[in-house]
């Protein structure tokens, strides 16, 4: 029985549900829609991505596209090429071709963090290989 108590304890701890930090994630424009503001994100990761010489880093990371008529094709769609940089504790991405008016677009956030734990697999709906991300939409 004090095993069964045991066992049930650490299935517990195992099981405890992940703290989302997708609410804390905002995105909108800026510069009068001339670039995209991407807050609430860790400041200390920021600037360590930054530090990074090789460049592209944060395309890979927080990608921007343009939203589709048929939104089922999100997944198709080729990135927004442009350029970011950190600016007042968030990231600011500046397209090379101006925004199109009346264009919705979306920012890609990669939860990285989401679904490190074996219960995730168990559980869960994730699955090894699987994404986790949130579409920020931007109008």
């Amino acid at each position: 029985m004090k095993k069964l108590l045991w066992l049930l304890v650490f299935i517990n701890l195992g099981c405890t549900v992940n703290k989302d930090n997708n609410n804390a994630v905002q995105v909108g424009f800026e510069n009068n829609k001339q670039a995209v503001r991407i807050s609430g994100l860790d400041n200390a990761v920021m600037h360590e991505i930054n530090r990074d010489s090789a460049g592209g880093n944060w395309q890979s990371l927080l990608p921007v596209y343009r939203m589709p008529a048929d939104t089922d094709l999100k997944n198709y769609q080729p990135v927004q090429p442009g350029t970011y940089q950190i600016k007042d504790n968030a990231v600011i991405f500046t397209p090379d071709t101006p925004f199109m008016a009346h264009q919705t677009y979306f920012v890609r956030y990669y939860k990285f963090d989401a679904g490190n734990k074996v219960s995730d697999f168990i559980m869960g709906p994730n699955r090894p290989g699987s994404l986790h991300y949130s579409d920020l939409i931007i109008k």
